[in-house]
């Protein structure tokens, strides 16, 4: 009863303060404005994120979180801010990275602690939370998020209550029971209309639903959250455990329930796919970007480049970096035969010239995930370093514009030009000709900004 009478004698107080200031009475505070701020780089030869050669020695100004001029002369900082000098010595300023296929919610924290029930959401979050600080930190100022629920973490990064990235999220992936999606044990199997949720589905790292209904419904959730893309499930993947590789998942009118869905919410479809047959089944559909594809053929090679679809891949080898499987076991031989695809993929990208991305798709392994620079340089094995540096920049930031309205940043990314947002690195050296430099971004980026704002300057 006193709880009661506490909200009522609140609610009166505050009807009374906004009537005294609507005559008068009370003055409302007037909003706060912060100064302006300004960073002015010197001395800095540029790679702008296009351009195969690095500028002459340029200054660059960055007022508030945009590149405002771009001159080989002189800068006059502007006399109203806070203004930050940073003498370049010549080092290269260019574009930070964008890893185009992450699952931050899930790169450092293991597999079995993530289906755990012992495990919180809170223990989930603050190592989310510290992969994404230490992320920025390796110079990834943008990544988009393929599965697993980013949408809080986002949001504390984007008001500065936690460090990290850009974040274009997913929400969960959708996936057909037994699907990739799925990670159930066969002890919970049926699922009635009255069965609890799936681990999985309950921290909102995938979704189950089958048919089209299902799917829509599904889509619409992710949407609701404020998935700025939506992910489905087209194929059989390495690290589930009932769905072999060559296995298709979905039909096409499922895949066009959450096309449509997300058509009407103005952005796009991506699937999880391998094989030619999942690929071109989500294509007729209406999906515009195939994830990973590493067992595409030369007609489904073709058919993407008619049709314009996106393919963001990652340099799966089976090397220091391969998820350690049992040797043995079934997930371990899927692995084998997907990174034995690897090469053959890129080679059909480079053919047929396909709009092609860059990911990581680190998964429930800490060391795995200080190794992001070193999964890029990997590409040096398909494309010259400038082709590599232009994929995790203007070519990703490309992909991650395809969000159109549902876009959370609006502003130019991927590039070093004027009028651009400012995500900057400074890096020790020329990486166009040496690719191996984005390997060690402790030693290597001497400053990293994101959105105007330095997180690192050893310059200092």
């Amino acid at each position: 009863m006193r709880f009661r009478y506490g909200l009522i004698l609140g609610a009166l107080l505050l009807a009374v303060i906004g009537f005294a200031t609507q005559i008068g009475l009370v003055r409302s505070q007037p909003a706060q404005t912060s100064q302006p701020t300004s960073t002015l780089f010197e001395n800095v030869r540029i790679f702008n994120g296009t351009s195969a050669q690095l500028s002459a020695p340029s200054s660059v100004l960055v007022v508030n979180n945009k590149i405002e001029k771009i001159s080989t002369g002189s800068i006059a900082a502007p006399s109203d801010t806070g203004l930050t000098r940073i003498n370049g010595g010549g080092r290269t300023l260019m574009p930070g990275l964008i890893d185009n296929h992450t699952h931050i919610m899930m790169t450092i924290v293991s597999q079995a602690e993530l289906l755990s029930p012992n495990t919180t959401l809170e223990v989930i979050d603050r190592k989310a939370e510290t992969a994404a600080k230490e992320m920025l930190l390796r110079g990834f100022t943008s990544i988009r998020d393929m599965a697993g629920p980013a949408f809080g973490l986002k949001r504390n990064i984007d008001k500065g209550a936690e460090i990290g990235p850009r974040i274009w999220p997913s929400g969960a992936m959708i996936s057909q029971t037994s699907g990739h999606g799925d990670f159930r044990t066969l002890k919970e199997l049926p699922r009635s209309a009255t069965t609890p949720l799936s681990r999985g589905e309950l921290l909102g790292a995938g979704a189950i639903a089958d048919g089209v209904d299902e799917v829509l419904r599904r889509t619409r959730e992710q949407l609701m959250q404020g998935a700025t893309q939506i992910k489905l499930a087209a194929g059989g993947g390495v690290a589930s455990d009932y769905d072999p590789l060559d296995v298709s998942q979905y039909t096409e009118s499922e895949f066009r329930a959450a096309v449509e869905a997300a058509d009407n919410w103005n952005t796009y479809v991506t699937v999880h796919a391998y094989t030619p047959k999942a690929i071109q089944t989500a294509i007729r559909a209406g999906v515009k970007c195939i994830e990973h594809g590493q067992l595409m053929d030369e007609l489904t090679a073709k058919i993407m480049a008619e049709k314009g679809i996106w393919l963001s891949m990652q340099p799966f080898l089976d090397d220091e970096d391969a998820i350690p499987f049992p040797e043995g076991s079934p997930n371990r031989a899927k692995q084998l035969q997907m990174t034995q695809g690897t090469d053959t993929a890129y080679k059909l990208a480079k053919k047929y010239n396909l709009k092609t991305a860059w990911g990581t798709d680190t998964l429930f392994d800490a060391k795995l995930a200080t190794r992001q620079g070193v999964q890029l340089a990997k590409l040096a094995r398909w494309y010259t370093p400038f082709e590599v540096l232009k994929m995790a920049t203007s070519t990703n930031a490309e992909l991650l514009a395809l969000s159109g309205p549902r876009n959370p940043y609006p502003g130019k990314l991927g590039v070093v030009e004027e009028g651009a947002l400012a995500d900057l690195l400074l890096v020790d050296g020329n990486p166009i000709e040496d690719i191996k430099l984005i390997e060690n971004p402790a030693h290597n980026f001497k400053v990293i900004m994101k959105d105007g704002k330095i997180y690192k300057n050893s310059l200092a």
